[in-house]
């Protein structure tokens, strides 16, 4: 049986944390026209979950555009929930942004109504990880406090403290993705996601293994206790990802769909 977490969140008509895993697409595009036809070619796929990841907008440090084509890309998905990310380039991020211009965007971006989740790293400064906490509190925005490594897999005690303090931080969903390079490296992160759990973590969890390797986690890590998989809709965020279709496939007959 599938591990729920002990606290759920109702976002939007979504369980997170409940009976099934969600899947996520990610919007990659760097032009407004771009995400504009991502928006509407991934709504229509149908997933439980959205994220825009802004740090690939040319115009991210351009706020008005920005909170334009947020609220023009509100009206394309409707209620599907939307996940705000400008990913930090130390950690993935596709372009450098001052942490100034991050923050000033991301609070911004929360106040309209238009964002349901906003991730953040846990590596930014304590003072922009409370500032942005107390925004998402104000706005009813959830938060996700994450962890990434793309070149190797901590230890499962690494993984299950880092998912602690996430936690500690304030955090509503603990996050962190790490680049396993065999096998054990996959089992690790499961075994550390399963811990978390059941003994670590109220809230909902988001863990994967990322590259080849990493496929089973996207697939069967809700089994382990996460809580969100990001599939492939149009373009990819991080190395890994699955065509949803063949996720949702795979994860029918995991979950009993």
């Amino acid at each position: 049986m599938r591990q729920q977490s002990k606290v759920q969140l109702h976002i939007r008509g979504l369980i997170l944390g409940g009976p099934r895993p969600a899947i996520c697409l990610p919007l990659v595009g760097g032009t407004r026209h771009t995400v504009v036809e991502e928006a509407r070619a991934l709504t229509a796929l149908q997933p439980d979950l959205l994220e825009w990841r802004i740090d690939g907008f040319e115009q991210v440090e351009n706020i008005d555009e920005c909170l334009s084509l947020l609220k023009e890309m509100r009206t394309i998905i409707g209620d599907i929930p939307l996940i705000f990310t400008c990913r930090i380039d130390q950690e993935g991020g596709m372009q450098p942004i001052s942490p100034e211009k991050r923050l000033e965007l991301v609070c911004a971006a929360m106040q309209t109504g238009n964002v349901d989740i906003l991730d953040i790293e846990l590596c930014n400064p304590r003072e922009f990880i409370d500032t942005a906490r107390k925004q998402a509190a104000e706005s009813g925005v959830k938060l996700i406090l994450s962890y990434h490594n793309f070149t190797q897999t901590p230890s499962e005690a690494f993984i299950c403290s880092k998912l602690a303090v996430a936690q500690e931080a304030g955090a509503d969903i603990a996050k962190l993705a790490a680049m396993p390079h065999d096998q054990d490296d996959v089992l690790t992160l499961l075994r550390a996601t399963l811990r978390a759990r059941n003994e670590i973590i109220a809230g909902p969890i988001v863990t994967m293994s990322m590259g080849t390797p990493g496929v089973l986690s996207r697939l069967a890590g809700g089994l382990y206790g996460s809580d969100v998989t990001f599939a492939v809709g149009m373009g990819v965020s991080a190395p890994g990802q699955i065509p949803i279709g063949e996720l949702k496939k795979g994860m029918a007959l995991l979950y009993n769909d």
